[in-house]
């Protein structure tokens, strides 16, 4: 008896570490996430202009609603039910089938993409409510499936059209799906559902955080690699690659010292860690988008180091730092409850290089922008040095 009963128990603390961890399931899902960034970056870099960076962003925020309502999901379900694995690698093939699309989605293949699009979060509600065993899960899923629903009407008549009233309407779409989030998926009978349904556990979720901002780190550094295995191996190309993988570092530097460090135990000091863990989502999408930016100069500044700079270049060099670094404050003031003056020190200096963009070669422009990332990177180590972090979220006390 007393040889079960410690069986008993240890099995529920190997299931509880379990669950305070990332399954392996879950980082396989994340490859496919390795193809559509670098989807995007090769379409948006072909494409840089105000327009084709809207579209960019729009089908960016559909990819990443489709990641975090899967990781979300995870706290909910058993991931190594085979039944649960069987949904996940689906919606790991559709979202593979989804990035092949991305270069003529607003071309033919449109319909393609709302379709499968539409395909992965309807499906994957109807799976939840069908196989999930969470008291509480017909409730979420049918919200979501209900406002999918709604959007989807957005996602297939902007596929139907062309041009930039495809780009408007699925704008709106994306537009429902996450203001419809944020509101908590209000349905009428069923209400709103609140944050600690989701029962997210901080560990776990903050590790994907983590995982998802390493995925886009892993793709700039990819996409940094292959740029320059594509042409000569010149002395001018080699310097070009060093300072956006040195950009890339810094980038990587600055997110985990050391709110990235102390995201979990900011969640589990905050009165409503559920709350806390989605709003943290808001805040790695922007850091993500961001650090896109920099793979999009990767390809840039590596290709064509020397030379003019075209304002559409300075813009994506200099503004996915400044994105990085606003995405990186909103997370200072998640974990500590206020922003760091380096962040804004930093986006004041980016603003201050713009204008010297206009005379410097696009390599010139990438290091200004690497030089203002190393200063964030020395004022945080020094920083933390003389004044030790603790994490402290809005209305912990």
């Amino acid at each position: 008896m007393a040889m079960a009963a410690e069986g008993g128990a240890e099995a529920a603390r190997a299931s509880r570490r379990d669950r305070g961890r990332p399954a392996f399931l879950e980082l396989f899902f994340d490859l496919v996430y390795v193809f559509a960034l670098v989807s995007l970056t090769k379409t948006l870099a072909a494409d840089l202009t105000w327009s084709g960076t809207a579209r960019t962003l729009v089908l960016l925020f559909a990819f990443t609603l489709v990641w975090a309502l899967t990781t979300w999901a995870a706290d909910t379900i058993d991931l190594n039910r085979p039944v649960v694995q069987v949904q996940v690698v689906g919606v790991a093939a559709a979202s593979l089938l989804l990035a092949a699309a991305v270069p003529e989605a607003y071309g033919e293949r449109g319909l393609l993409f709302a379709v499968t699009y539409l395909a992965i979060h309807l499906g994957s509600s109807a799976y939840y409510l069908s196989f999930a065993r969470d008291t509480a899960e017909p409730r979420r899923s049918s919200r979501v499936a209900f406002w999918e629903a709604l959007a989807g009407v957005g996602w297939i008549a902007g596929a139907l059209v062309d041009g930039t009233a495809r780009l408007v309407l699925w704008a709106l779409a994306v537009t429902v799906e996450y203001t419809a989030a944020t509101l908590g998926w209000p349905v009428p009978r069923l209400g709103r559902s609140q944050a600690a349904e989701w029962r997210l556990v901080g560990e776990r979720v903050a590790e994907r955080y983590r995982q998802f901002v390493i995925v886009a780190l892993g793709v700039a550094v990819l996409v940094s690699g292959t740029t320059y295995t594509q042409g000569a191996y010149t002395l001018d190309r080699g310097w070009a690659l060093a300072v956006v993988f040195t950009a890339v570092v810094l980038m990587w530097r600055i997110y985990i010292y050391r709110a990235g460090e102390l995201l979990t135990e900011a969640i589990g000091r905050s009165r409503n860690p559920s709350l806390l863990t989605q709003s943290a989502a808001v805040t790695h999408l922007i850091m993500v988008a961001g650090i896109g930016g920099a793979a999009v100069t990767s390809q840039l500044v590596v290709v064509r180091p020397f030379g003019d700079t075209p304002p559409s270049w300075a813009a994506v060099v200099l503004g996915g730092p400044a994105l990085f670094l606003v995405g990186r404050g909103l997370l200072d003031y998640t974990v500590f409850g206020r922003v760091s003056r380096s962040r804004v020190a930093g986006l004041v200096l980016l603003g201050a290089a713009a204008p010297a963009s206009a005379v410097l070669p696009p390599v010139m422009v990438a290091l200004l922008a690497t030089g203002i990332l190393a200063m964030i990177a020395a004022a945080n180590l020094v920083s933390t040095r003389l004044h030790a972090r603790v994490p402290a979220p809005p209305g912990h006390a």
